[in-house]
């Protein structure tokens, strides 16, 4: 474990020196407790899910875009949402530097604000993907966005500037080829950041209000677009870092390495959690088990057969769903890992599906959105489909009984219609 540098920060209140001045709004709503927030990439423990929710299912073009609003930019990045903000990162320019975070009202897609500033990290990327990559994470005071550019910016909620961190200036090699897209997380009041690369590669322990380190840890050199995800544990939340080696159980607050999974892990989907356990993309799905009393990471078991494409897994209670490269659906067992049943669908997906406790929601690149309805021990079915016209390749998102969905160049809330 080592601690980094903290001479590139800046700090201040002004947008005048490094942001460029957007569509600033007093107006921005006040947060009304987080039982309907989506904070950040796949939602509520990194899990994809919100079991209470019931956002429409026999999805109609005329009846269920609650609004749709341009963005300025390309993203992959899914929208968060806190309270009554919706937040969304773009990237745009010749070489996609400039950098934006907007907030819009999410009743009726207005932008609230709008703030901009320029990269000051390598922009280079893969034509299927962006700058505006990684998906923002929120404590419910402050929205926190990192870009492959590795940028990293904390914003209050009306859009002030809190800090902003080039981490290039203090890791000048960390880059790939194809662009970055780890999305930041926060486990326990620390703010996680995994960098992982072909040169430079660590993860970061960033303190929320200074945006300076608490910890870095040396992670290994190779190419790496999963996100951490976090188990609350008794001693403390727990990290768990996927790497091409496997995983690494991190506790963080501290930084200390505690246990280690050294049987590989994919690169491109990430780890789903469900209770103190994960359902880890390596050698098929391996499903691991957090023991908090020996601070160990134990396998359940694992299924060979089950190869996620892009798309992380999903758990739903005794259910895991994987979405394969040719999108095909399959559910498994979560005690055993038993295939139980199989589904295809029309892909290709690059995004993870999001879920109630009754459907699946997948969006295709196409831009066709699919509900699947399921049930365990009965056959899945396909309820709806609904085509948005425009390529997507950023996980939706849900709050309230909606789901939120982007493109290179729009942001949609697809919701029952208001009943005046």
């Amino acid at each position: 474990m080592k601690f980094g540098h903290r001479n590139n920060l800046k700090r201040g209140l002004s947008l005048s020196c490094v942001v460029g001045l957007g569509m600033a709004s007093a107006l921005v709503c006040g947060v009304q407790g987080q039982e309907d927030d989506w904070r950040q990439f796949r939602g509520p423990q990194n899990s994809g899910l919100k079991l209470s929710a019931n956002p429409p299912v026999e999805l109609d073009e005329q009846r269920h875009i609650a609004w749709s609003t341009p963005l300025p930019g390309e993203g992959l990045s899914s929208p968060i949402v806190v309270g009554q903000n919706v937040f969304v990162t773009c990237s745009s320019g010749p070489k996609q530097e400039q950098l934006s975070t907007l907030c819009l009202d999410a009743a009726t897609g207005a932008t609230l604000w709008s703030r901009t500033f320029r990269a000051t990290g390598r922009t280079m990327c893969h034509e299927k993907t962006s700058v505006a990559a990684p998906t923002p994470v929120s404590d419910g005071n402050a929205v926190y966005v990192l870009y492959s550019s590795n940028d990293l910016v904390a914003y209050a909620l009306d859009g002030s500037l809190l800090w902003l961190r080039g981490l290039t200036k203090d890791y000048p090699n960390a880059s790939n080829s194809l662009g970055m897209s780890s999305s930041p997380i926060i486990a326990d009041g620390v703010l996680v950041v995994q960098i992982e690369n072909d040169s430079q590669s660590y993860t970061l322990g960033i303190d929320r209000q200074s945006g300076e380190n608490l910890w870095r840890l040396d992670r290994p050199k190779a190419a790496n677009w999963t996100s951490p995800t976090s188990i609350d544990d008794e001693e403390g939340d727990v990290v768990f870092l996927q790497s091409s080696r496997g995983i690494t159980a991190v506790r963080a607050r501290t930084g200390e390495i505690l246990d280690e999974y050294g049987d590989g892990a994919s690169t491109i989907p990430s780890s789903a959690r469900s209770g103190n356990e994960l359902f880890v993309p390596s050698n098929g799905i391996t499903n691991l088990k957090w023991n908090g009393d020996s601070n160990t990471l134990e396998q359940v078991w694992r299924a060979g057969r089950f190869r996620p494409g892009t798309a992380s897994p999903v758990v739903i209670g005794n259910q895991v769903f994987i979405v394969n490269g040719a999108g095909v659906v399959t559910c498994a067992g979560r005690e055993s890992g038993e295939r139980l049943w199989q589904l295809r669908l029309a892909g290709p997906f690059s995004a993870t599906p999001v879920a109630t406790s009754t459907h699946l929601y997948l969006f295709n690149e196409r831009g066709v959105a699919q509900v699947v309805a399921f049930r365990e021990g009965t056959e899945p079915e396909l309820v709806s489909e609904m085509e948005l016209g425009e390529t997507i390749l950023g996980t939706p998102s849900i709050s309230g009984d909606a789901i939120y969905v982007r493109s290179d160049n729009t942001l949609w809330k697809l919701a029952e219609p208001l009943v005046l």
